[in-house]
């Protein structure tokens, strides 16, 4: 696969997603870049903006394996990675797979599960392997996590663990779409059109398999030049000496940094990353990673006014 087709399968897979998804476009764009950059999503935002629907739209632009856990109080970790259970009729344990076992995960709604269900999802996603009664597990390649999650200020959630957040690629934040946007979701409404029977939509398969591994070559041939690394380093070194956050961006924010500015020049034409690749992702990249000061956010700041000051402040490479 040539560089610039890269360009012409982001153009099909937003064409196939867009039959479903309205308004969206920058969060569709980012987790675009994390499936070609071999990284996990965290999506957040209310209920009904089309969290879910956009990462089952993304599944079926996909020719890829796909599997749901709703994820619930009472869920618990054998629910995610699977268990043995004893066979009677031969006397042996077998192995029951849990729904992890997939390319393309979809982990709605995980701040509704405690933190030891949550945790299930570690070793997987750092790893690309489970481990059941000691045993460890090869997961499908690939392996994508795509988690959603509402505020947390909603009543029956928990927050997710520093670790776990630490694994997801991009925290993506979706909003309200815009007048005519909405409008348009509307009309689709009336023609017709329910998140609920996606089929409808007839998105159609873009990638399979061979597809995305090629396109994940051709995004790690990305140049990037001495100049951008400072660049990166100076961002994520201005979080940890930041007076307005407690915890700033670990090297894995550095490494994250790396790779999807890599996946967005590819997406955009370029086989070089430029400032604004980095400027744009530094927002996705570090707003789970970091933790702001108590008494920062009492003056009612939030993390994301923070990290535009971090950014503002330093100094563009040319």
């Amino acid at each position: 696969m040539k560089r610039m087709q890269v360009v012409d399968v982001a153009a099909q897979i937003y064409a196939e997603v867009g039959k479903a998804i309205v308004g969206q476009n920058r969060a569709v764009e980012q987790a675009l870049v994390a499936l070609f950059a071999d990284g996990h999503c965290l999506l957040q935002g209310v209920p009904g903006l089309g969290k879910t629907l956009m990462v089952r739209s993304f599944s079926q632009a996909l020719n890829l394996e796909f599997k749901r856990i709703q994820f619930t109080p009472d869920l618990m970790p054998s629910d995610v990675i699977g268990t043995n259970v004893f066979d009677q009729r031969n006397g042996e344990f077998t192995l029951r797979k849990g729904p992890i076992f997939t390319s393309v995960l979809l982990a709605d709604e995980i701040n509704r599960t405690p933190p030891k269900t949550q945790a299930a999802l570690l070793e997987a996603m750092e790893e690309r392997h489970a481990t059941i009664d000691g045993i460890r597990y090869e997961l499908p390649k690939p392996f994508m996590v795509f988690a959603t999650q509402n505020p947390i200020e909603y009543e029956g959630t928990y927050p997710l663990p520093e670790a776990q957040q630490d694994r997801f690629l991009f925290k993506i934040v979706m909003d309200y779409p815009g007048e005519a946007q909405e409008i348009d979701v509307l009309r689709r409404f009336h023609a017709g059109f329910r998140s609920q029977d996606l089929e409808k939509a007839q998105i159609q398969p873009v990638l399979d398999f061979a597809g995305l591994m090629a396109v994940r070559e051709q995004v790690k041939a990305v140049k990037i030049e001495d100049r951008m690394f400072k660049y990166i380093f100076d961002i994520v070194r201005a979080t940890r000496s930041s007076g307005d956050l407690m915890v700033g961006g670990s090297p894995r924010a550095g490494l994250a940094l790396v790779a999807s500015s890599q996946a967005l020049a590819a997406i955009r034409g370029r086989d070089f990353v430029i400032p604004d690749d980095i400027k744009e992702l530094a927002m996705p990249v570090l707003r789970h990673r970091v933790i702001m000061r108590p008494e920062v956010e009492l003056e009612g700041f939030g993390v994301e006014q923070v990290l535009q000051r971090i950014l503002d402040a330093q100094v563009v490479p040319r």
